[in-house]
């Protein structure tokens, strides 16, 4: 049997930890395996950190900052989310790759060297939350490395660490202490299948597009014409506005998604440059076909539905009760739709039932998995269950 706690807070610093310790202390008995700490921006994250530590004496703390928190309970941002594991039937470690930005190689062999499932074949499933700062870059070849540092055995969920799309620091934990330019890992080993289900409710809005020109996660040229001329061309047909200085508004809502023998990867658009290029979320190759996209609240609310259900029945397909659910979607998504956001935690809600969720909008999102999108995304909405 799994025994979870799932709580949230508005308070901050220490007295966050503290109180999110003690309803953790309150709702497992014993020591919990493994807490997630889900921790809005501007808290003093190590003092949050071991005040929780202390207050419930967890054998693993993992987690990052955050770009909006939820739970089945609430939802907002500036608030502070626990998600508490203690189970007999897995087995849980805890590593952090740093030096993202010039040394994702070592990072990498540092990450995969501490899980425990690459050298023992006792447990059927293995799995990784993987919490990055994003900031750093190359997240998409970060999980590719990783992917073939464990012979593609493993399946990866997660997502960016968020400071509210304002992308100027993001951080992630590892027991008491906070890191930049770091991954943190929680394997996850179990003869019980982990459900990991990811979706988008983006379809393309135009024609296909080129990319004949691409670097540092800035797309140069679409059809060997300045990018930005493919949007100022949508943006006219469209009947919508789009202010070169100001471009965020028009962004959110028309996106780039990159063709893949999967579907459409999803970029968001961040800034124009001087010489008319598009700068984006996460790296868009050169040679590849793209679209610009578009949606709706209710795509976003079904995609969010399907996600949950493809995760749900790789759970009970196996004949085992799901226990509780992992949740990530973009800080554009929330930011795109406003208040109807709560209308897609509202249709995770309704298709998980009775089974309790937390998790964050972060920047970027993770899912490696069959027959799901592979690598690092935005815009997609990716639930990870854990059975009972």
């Amino acid at each position: 049997m799994t025994d979870v706690a799932i709580t949230s807070t508005d308070l901050e610093n220490a007295a966050a930890g503290e109180f999110l310790g003690r309803q953790i202390a309150e709702q497992i008995s014993g020591s919990a395996d493994a807490v997630v700490v889900f921790a809005s921006p501007g808290n003093d994250y190590p003092a949050l950190l071991t005040a929780l530590k202390k207050a419930c004496n967890p054998k693993l703390i993992v987690g990052c900052s955050s770009a909006g928190e939820f739970t089945s309970e609430t939802s907002g941002a500036g608030l502070t989310c626990a998600f508490a594991l203690r189970s007999p039937d897995m087995h849980f470690s805890a590593t952090i790759g740093r030096d993202l930005a010039k040394h994702r190689d070592a990072a990498v062999r540092t990450i995969v060297s501490g899980f425990k499932g690459t050298a023992s074949p006792e447990f059927r499933y293995r799995s990784a939350l993987i919490l990055v700062d994003a900031l750093a870059g190359y997240t998409e070849d970060l999980i590719d490395k990783m992917t073939m540092a464990t012979a593609g055995t493993y399946r990866f969920f997660g997502g960016g660490a968020g400071d509210n799309a304002a992308f100027q620091k993001t951080l992630v934990f590892h027991g008491t202490e906070a890191y930049t330019d770091a991954a943190v890992a929680l394997e996850i080993l179990s003869n019980k299948p982990i459900g990991i289900g990811a979706r988008h409710g983006w379809q393309p809005a135009g024609d296909a597009l080129r990319v004949t020109e691409s670097a540092d996660a800035c797309v140069l040229s679409f059809n060997v014409a300045p990018a930005v001329e493919a949007f100022d061309e949508h943006a006219e047909s469209t009947n919508q506005v789009f202010d070169h200085a100001a471009p965020i508004p028009f962004f959110l809502h028309n996106i780039v998604g990159v063709d893949t023998d999967s579907g459409y990867k999803l970029r968001v658009p961040i800034g124009v440059t001087e010489q008319g290029g598009i700068v984006v979320a996460a790296d868009v190759p050169a040679g590849s076909a793209a679209h610009i996209m578009s949606t709706g609240a209710r795509s976003a609310a079904d995609a969010a539905a399907a996600a949950a259900r493809d995760a749900l029945d790789q759970v009970e397909r196996e004949g085992f009760q799901p226990k509780a659910a992992l949740f990530f979607d973009c800080v554009a998504t929330r930011l795109r739709l406003g208040a109807e956001f709560t209308e897609e935690l509202r249709a995770l809600g309704t298709e998980l039932g009775s089974v309790p969720f937390a998790g964050f909008n972060s920047h970027g999102q993770i899912v490696r998995a069959e027959g799901q999108f592979s690598g690092f995304h935005n815009c997609t909405a990716v639930v990870c269950v854990f059975p009972d």
